[in-house]
């Protein structure tokens, strides 16, 4: 059996693997560690939980050491760019406890959250950022973070970035850091990304792990109707195991967990309106065990790694292939089963079926379903017995109908909940005018949208 030792990994950082029962290497690890621990740039392709996280964060943690840098303030010496907060969160878990083996400091930057903590960990010196486009591109703009000593830098989920339009402020990111050593890792590598490749790797070599052929999740479409689709769900999600439900919108989540939850079924939402407390404090209910059901955004599906998930429903069938690879790749993870139930109601029934045709999932099951029918028992498994943990309620006005909008603690979804708050702010950070939260749930600041930078600021 080939051994991370084996692979060239410093015996430290075999000994903290060892410790987070990281043992035995994944097929993108096998591959890639020989060339990314020599200092190549390497372009690493692999599904959902292949273990892509711990192939680009061994040699960034390795070389940055081996180099003996002294910390400078502002001035890191490795990056991370990632799509979404969640997985910003996700990553630096890994990255940290290999890093501080080697004493290495890391931090995170992301929109949602202020700014005084990210200025203050910036000021003090790290090795290692992970961060999100647009909140990076603000800490540059401000001066409080500069690239021009980063060594080693990472693209995760690069797809995933292309897909959500971050590409324009990856590019003036990678504009300014020095060609170094660069790593892209993604499931997919066509399109955009390609570009990228071409134009910011220097003769990279490729690695690309394929997905088992046997899928080890069961699929499963469920027929329904409009009038039985809420029964359905709170029949289906009544069981003892983990489940994860999609849904397509932000407000379509909110209600869904709502409803939910008076149904008897306590849920927690996942979603960018959501401050990132919140959201943190929502994911770890849900990665304990403290709840069973958490309905999520497409976008908020990539940061979420939860072992033992036993169920994911599409709510709402998503728009194309890729979104329903990534939703359902929550499920079956490291080897183990699951089942993958997409709800359909007659006028979805083609685009459903072409979709799914699209994902390579030709003989999924089909079959009418009713509320207390027994394939729903037989999905369901044994249902949970009354939990303890009761969730929260989650208020956010903006999505309270009764409430008019004049009235809402937070207008348009911006930072602050009033105008005093939003001056002060402004005084002290020093910014214009404050916009919307991009699709990543990070906030946009420092004049209109037609400056510097305009639209293209959607990845913050």
């Amino acid at each position: 059996m080939t051994t991370f030792a084996d692979l060239g990994v410093k015996p430290e950082l075999v000994t903290v693997l060892v410790r987070h029962d990281i043992v035995k290497p994944f097929g993108i690890q096998t591959a890639t560690l020989p060339d990314s621990l020599a200092g190549r740039d390497v372009l690493g392709r692999g599904p959902t939980g292949s273990g892509k996280t711990v192939a680009f964060a061994l040699p960034l943690v390795t070389r940055l050491a081996a180099r003996n840098r002294t910390r400078r303030r502002g001035r890191p010496a490795g990056l991370v760019l990632v799509p979404t907060r969640e997985l910003a969160v996700q990553v630096e878990r890994t990255v940290h406890f290999l890093a501080k083996a080697v004493g290495l400091r890391t931090m995170t930057v992301y929109g949602g959250v202020g700014y005084p903590g990210q200025l203050k960990n910036l000021a003090s010196g790290v090795d290692i950022v992970i961060a999100t486009p647009g909140r990076l591109e603000d800490l540059i703009e401000r001066g409080a973070c500069d690239l021009s000593d980063v060594q080693v830098t990472v693209l995760d989920e690069a797809d995933l970035m292309a897909d959500m339009g971050f590409l324009p402020p990856v590019r003036r990111i990678l504009e300014l850091t020095p060609p170094g050593q660069r790593l892209l890792f993604s499931a997919t590598l066509d399109g955009d990304v390609d570009k990228l490749v071409t134009k910011y790797l220097d003769k990279p070599v490729t690695h690309s792990v394929e997905p088992p052929k046997e899928r080890p999740a069961e699929h499963i479409v469920f027929l329904i109707t409009r009038e039985n689709r809420q029964a359905v769900l709170v029949d289906l999600l009544s069981g003892a195991g983990r489940s994860l439900v999609f849904a397509r919108t932000k407000r379509g989540v909110a209600k869904l967990a709502s409803d939910l939850s008076r149904a008897g079924v306590p849920a927690l939402e996942l979603h960018g309106d959501l401050n990132q407390s919140m959201r943190q404090r929502n994911l770890a209910a849900f990665s304990e065990g403290r709840v069973k059901v958490l309905v999520a955004t497409d976008i908020a599906a990539r940061g979420i790694h939860v072992d033992d998930v036993a169920l994911v429903v599409h709510s709402d069938p998503p728009a194309e292939a890729k979104a329903f690879l990534h939703r359902s790749g929550r499920t079956a993870r490291a080897g183990a089963s699951g089942i993958v139930v997409t709800l359909c109601q007659q006028d979805q029934n083609r685009k459903v079926r072409a979709m799914m045709a699209a994902a390579g999932i030709g003989n999924a099951r089909r079959e009418v379903v009713a509320p207390g029918d027994d394939l729903i028992a037989e999905v369901r498994g044994e249902r949970a017995a009354p939990q303890a943990y009761v969730p929260e309620p989650v208020v956010d006005h903006r999505f309270d109908p009764k409430r008019p909008r004049h009235a809402q603690g937070q207008r348009g979804g911006r930072p602050f909940g009033n105008a005093r708050g939003a001056t002060k702010a402004r005084a002290q950070l020093g910014t214009g005018a404050w916009g919307k939260p991009a699709r990543d749930g990070s906030d946009r600041s420092a004049g209109n949208s037609k400056g510097k930078g305009g639209a293209s600021r959607a990845g913050r």
